[in-house]
């Protein structure tokens, strides 16, 4: 079914490969126009999943108190002091004008709330605005837009900055923005170079990134239509860049290579598409549904934010595939023999015949396959031990520490943490329902048994405020915030920071605290803590869904049971590898200064490594495809193991290596972004496809298919005949059959010949 499939895509790729390329013409200016401008219009959060109970919380805390975790912070310095009269009336002043705002809500201040010392900076010439802004994501960023002038700079005679968790998301999408603009400026002229070498044409490599760019805009275009129906995070637009660029280039490397092949067999432009499509492009449509499937994992996290990363990378993977096999072979067509115009190195000819033992990737595998058990235990070993810190993985939520140091919410946040002891804009809300009128309830014991819980600095309520099971300030005006008839509410600040192994265990503490009445705790720390276990209930589902698609599709690749249980092997071991760097370069550190400048808070935000494993889970099993596509290929025509797996990877490991470096190069441009988690997962993909391409490809496929021999393509006789009957077949060798390896020759030794390409000299 495939293979006709692709026949036919064949004929009509050389028969209308004018009109195909008018309408890609067409459609890169249409999905140009319309997609260019999504980025301003997706969103920033996504973090949260709305099911949880302190998700919940949140929503009650704005129904019934107008209140909630705060997000627009005003920090006022004046040099007299805030203590002194007319800083104090100009303080109350705005404070009554921000609360006056339409929009926001639950403002207080350290005069609001009668000089609260925890809103007051340690030298006593600073104080704390807090105020919170109503509604959505989009209605937060446009109240947030029209009054954030009014309060920056000289307000009111004091001297006012502006931060909060409105102001971090606005500098993440405008930082997103400007460093996509910066990593295409760095990245794109080291890419060019590097593929000018690889294709060994200016053509060719033009080709190539005409490929990409068209699947970018595509893929820019397809967000643009999924922000009508559901939110997607405006890093999503990172993944369309990066992987866009990087699958175009590979999968028009693996059809120009096998392009050239055959055109080295004599065979004119259009059998030569014909043959590519049949046999590389097989490999591609493989290719792009195990990155699609391993990205469709993402989907069963309650997260818009990874489920963006679905919704963008799903796409990318299939339009790739769809642009190789469709407007590549139209443009080959069209180009004919001047795809090999502006030549970058000497290209043997097809005559220039050398023995493929010459071949450092065939040798690599006779020698490897000479002595299987020590490669893959010496191999093994390196990974194990740079996988061991991610044992000690912690995870966070983001926050404004995520961004550069020269930014307005960054230095915010670094001024409260230098100057307020107590974590006031991170305060817990723990709700009271079903409670008696508020003279009836009791909320004092309440609040007594929560002020002496571990890394609790005070509890404030109806009934005052309370620090180590002893009332430090009874009950104000300003108490009356915190009731309603039938329900109240707590505000538990702690004394460390709310998002971090502390701030989950008080969340924990307080949860198990008896209550008088119906409780519920919202806030940061409980968004961390209830975001953290939404994630683990869904990742054995995501884990399960990887390796049995996976898996599927493997068997009707191969018709074998033990190499996609290799692949998902393989595949994760080098995965907890590069997570284990990523723990030690990140979390612990060791890589500030060298990838930038971060803040090192002892946690990675905790979607990363989840989209780290999909993602790079299916950029291995792109590799793994190639990789076997034409070992299967040689296998089914000698039946010989050691040969195929010799001849296999002679053939793609320059090939994988490539597209590695590559991709590598696109995902490290990620380096430059000022945002800590993408830089790591920049790293980390990077990490990961050149992992991957080398000790995985090169050493430990060889070896273990060594270790099996014939085993490697067994199966019970009836899945044989599944696979014999829905298997995806290769539709006819395109070249004749290689002369057998003699059984004694030495790794070294000459096996046969064949005519190099390029990717191979």
């Amino acid at each position: 079914m495939v293979s006709r499939m692709l026949a036919r895509l064949a004929r009509l790729s050389v028969r209308h490969s004018k009109l195909l390329l008018y309408l890609s013409a067409a459609l890169f200016l249409i999905a140009g126009a319309l997609g260019g401008g999504v980025i301003q219009k997706l969103s920033t959060g996504g973090f949260i999943d709305s099911s949880t109970e302190s998700a919940r919380t949140s929503e009650v805390m704005h129904e019934r108190f107008h209140a909630g975790a705060p997000n627009f912070n005003l920090l006022v310095t004046d040099n007299r002091g805030v203590d002194s009269p007319d800083v104090a009336a100009a303080g109350k002043r705005l404070t009554e004008r921000l609360a006056d705002e339409k929009g926001v809500e639950q403002v207080v201040s350290y005069w609001s709330l009668g000089k609260a010392e925890s809103l007051r900076g340690g030298d006593g010439d600073r104080a704390l605005v807090m105020a919170r802004i109503s509604g959505d994501e989009d209605e937060v960023q446009q109240t947030f837009e029209r009054i954030q002038p009014s309060y920056e700079g000289k307000v009111e005679g004091l001297q006012v900055k502006v931060g909060g968790s409105a102001l971090a998301n606005q500098e993440i999408t405008d930082t997103t923005e400007q460093d996509l603009i910066k990593i295409e400026m760095i990245t794109f002229p080291i890419l060019i170079i590097v593929m000018l070498f690889v294709f060994r044409s200016a053509v060719a490599t033009l080709v190539t990134l005409l490929v990409s760019g068209l699947t970018i805009v595509s893929v820019l275009l397809t967000l643009r239509v999924l922000i009508l129906f559901t939110d997607v995070s405006v890093l999503a637009t990172n993944v369309a860049t990066g992987l866009g660029l990087g699958l175009g280039i590979d999968y028009s490397l693996i059809l120009i290579k096998r392009y050239r092949e055959q055109l080295a067999l004599g065979m004119d432009t259009d059998e030569a598409i014909a043959a590519s499509l049949r046999t590389a492009g097989r490999t591609v449509l493989f290719s792009a549904v195990t990155v699609a499937l391993a990205l469709a994992a993402l989907l069963v996290f309650p997260f818009y934010f990874l489920r963006s990363f679905a919704y963008a990378g799903i796409p990318t993977a299939l339009l790739a595939a769809f642009l190789a096999v469709t407007f590549l072979p139209a443009l080959l067509k069209a180009l004919g023999p001047r795809i090999e115009k502006g030549r970058v190195l000497r290209r043997r000819t097809a005559s220039a015949q050398r023995p493929e033992t010459q071949n450092f990737w065939h040798r690599l595998a006779l020698t490897v396959m000479r002595f299987p058990l020590p490669v893959a235990v010496a191999v093994i070993a390196v990974l194990l031990v740079l996988g061991a810190p991610f044992l000690d993985l912690r995870m966070s939520l983001q926050d404004e520490r995520v961004l550069p140091t020269g930014t307005q919410s960054r230095q915010f946040g670094d001024e409260i943490r230098q100057h307020f002891d107590a974590q006031e804009t991170q305060a817990l809300n723990v709700v009271l329902s079903g409670t008696p009128g508020t003279a009836d309830r009791e909320v004092a014991p309440y609040a007594e048994r929560l002020s002496r819980l571990p890394n609790v600095a005070r509890v404030d309520s109806e009934a005052g405020s309370f620090a180590d099971g002893n009332r430090i300030a009874p009950a104000s005006a300003a108490s009356a915030r915190f009731g309603t008839d039938d329900s109240t509410y707590l505000s538990v600040v702690t004394q460390s920071q709310s998002l971090s192994e502390k701030g989950r265990e008080l969340v924990a503490d307080i949860r198990e605290t008896p209550a008088p009445y119906d409780v519920q705790v919202g806030g940061p720390a409980a968004e961390l803590t209830d975001s953290m276990k939404a994630m683990n209930d869904r990742l054995p589902l995501a884990l399960v869904w990887i390796a049995v698609s996976s898996f599927i599709v493997l068997f009707l690749f191969t018709g074998s049971l033990l190499l996609p249980l290799k692949a998902l092997i393989l595949n994760c071991l080098s995965l907890s590898a590069t997570l284990g760097v990523l723990v030690w370069g990140f979390q612990n550190g060791h890589l500030e200064g060298i990838v930038g400048d971060f803040v090192v808070t002892d946690s990675i935000t905790w979607t990363v490594p989840v989209l780290l494993f999909c993602i790079a889970f299916g950029l291995s099993m792109d590799y793994e495809v190639f990789l076997l596509s034409r070992i299967k290929e040689e296998y089914d025509r000698t039946g010989d193991n050691r040969l195929a797996v010799a001849y296999g990877l002679g053939r793609t490991g320059s090939l994988i290596t490539s597209a590695a470096v590559l991709i590598a190069i696109v995902f490290l441009g990620f380096v430059i972004s000022g945002i800590v988690y993408l830089k790591a997962i920049g790293i980390g993909l990077a990490l990961a496809v050149l992992m991957d391409a080398t000790l995985v490809r090169g050493s430990l496929v060889p070896a273990f298919m060594r270790l099996f021999g014939r085993g490697n393509w067994w199966a019970p006789r009836p899945l044989r005949a599944l696979h014999a009957r829905i298997g995806l077949h290769e539709s006819g060798a395109t070249a004749p059959p290689p002369a057998p390896v003699p059984a004694a020759a030495p790794a070294g030794g000459a096996a046969r010949e064949y005519a190099p390409t390029d990717s191979e000299e």
